[in-house]
C-alpha cells in the first residue's frame, strides 16, 4: 500500500493512497499495525479516501485510530486529507467538500510553499444536548455545562460538545501534571457516563482571544494537537462566557484559529504539512 504521512501541528496521519488502501472491514486491523510506533510507520490515524469525479471536488473520508476504532471525523486529518489532495493532484481546485461520518465538510487551500499548507475546514455547527454527545448519567440535559463528574475520587466539573464527535472540556488556571491530566484523560475517555467514550481536552484560558489546550484523544491517547478537540474546547470556553467568538487555540506545537460566528458553524484554520511518502506491506 503506498501512503504518505502528513500532520497537523504534530498530529499526525497516514493517507492510504486512493486505490492502494484496504477494505473497510480489515482496515481497523491495519491502524493497529501501521500506527504502532514501534514496528510500523507511527502514527495517531489512518485515513482513507475515495476522490468522486468532480466538479466540484469531493471525496469521501474514513479515519481509523491507532487503537484500529474507527472515528466519525478528525479536524486536524480533514486538513491533512485536503492538503494531500492538492499536493498529489487529485484535485485542482483549492475547494473540496468531504463526505464524513458526521456530514459534510467543505474545505479550502488558503495558501501552499511546497509541502507546508494553510487550510480552513468548516466542521458544522456544535451541538450540545446529552443524547448527541452521547452522555448518560440517567438524565437528559440540553446541556451539559459545568457538570460535576465524578473521577479518581474527586468529583470535576466538565463541559461538553459534540462537533460530530463527542469531546469532554476541564478547565484550570494551571495545569496538572502530565501524569494527573494522563490518568484524568484516559479515565474520562472510558467513564461509563460516555457510552461511545469520548475526546478529553484539558483548557486554560489566557485571554478573551487565546486559549491552550492538553489533549487526550479516544482511541489514542495524547496527541499533540487535535483539530475537532480545538474547536470544542473553543466552543466551550465560549459558552462558559471566558472568549470571543474567534480564539487562537495553542497547542503543543503551535496554533490554529477557531471562529464560531453567533448562528453559524465552526470554521477552523490551520497548518498541514506533507512529511514523507512509502510503501508499506498488507499482506
Amino acid at each position: 500500500m503506498r501512503f504518505t504521512k502528513l500532520h497537523g501541528l504534530g498530529n499526525d496521519f497516514l493517507v492510504a493512497h486512493p486505490g492502494e488502501g484496504p477494505d473497510p472491514e480489515a482496515a481497523g486491523e491495519l491502524a493497529r499495525r501501521i500506527c504502532d510506533r514501534h514496528t510500523g510507520v507511527g502514527a495517531d490515524g489512518l485515513i482513507l479516501l475515495e476522490p468522486e469525479p468532480g466538479p466540484p471536488a469531493r471525496a469521501r473520508f474514513r479515519v481509523f485510530n491507532a487503537d484500529g476504532s474507527e472515528a466519525e471525523i478528525s479536524g486536524n486529518g480533514l486538513r491533512c486529507a485536503a492538503a494531500f489532495l492538492a499536493w498529489s493532484g487529485a484535485v485542482a481546485a483549492p475547494k473540496v467538500l468531504f463526505a464524513t461520518a458526521a456530514g459534510e465538510k467543505p474545505g479550502e487551500i488558503l495558501s501552499a510553499d511546497g509541502p507546508r499548507f494553510e487550510v480552513r475546514m468548516g466542521l458544522g455547527a456544535p451541538r450540545f444536548a446529552s443524547r448527541d454527545i452521547p452522555f448518560d448519567d440517567g438524565r437528559s440535559h440540553d446541556r451539559i455545562l459545568d457538570h460535576p463528574l465524578s473521577v479518581l475520587n474527586q468529583s470535576r466539573p466538565i463541559t461538553c460538545v459534540s462537533m460530530g464527535n463527542p469531546h469532554c472540556s476541564l478547565f484550570f488556571d494551571a495545569f496538572p501534571s502530565r501524569g494527573q491530566w494522563q490518568g484524568l484523560g484516559s479515565e474520562i475517555e472510558r467513564h461509563p457516563f460516555f457510552p461511545a467514550r469520548t475526546n478529553v481536552e484539558f483548557v486554560r484560558v489566557r485571554s478573551r482571544t487565546e486559549i491552550e489546550v492538553l489533549f487526550w484523544e479516544r482511541g489514542v491517547g495524547e496527541t499533540l494537537a487535535s483539530g475537532t478537540g480545538s474547536a470544542a474546547a473553543a466552543v466551550s470556553s465560549m459558552i462558559k462566557g471566558l472568549v470571543d467568538r474567534a480564539v487562537t487555540v495553542r497547542t503543543a506545537m503551535g496554533s490554529l484559529k477557531v471562529e464560531w460566528p453567533e448562528g453559524g458553524e465552526v470554521l477552523q484554520t490551520g497548518p498541514a504539512e506533507v512529511v514523507f511518502s512509502g510503501d508499506y506491506p498488507t499482506a
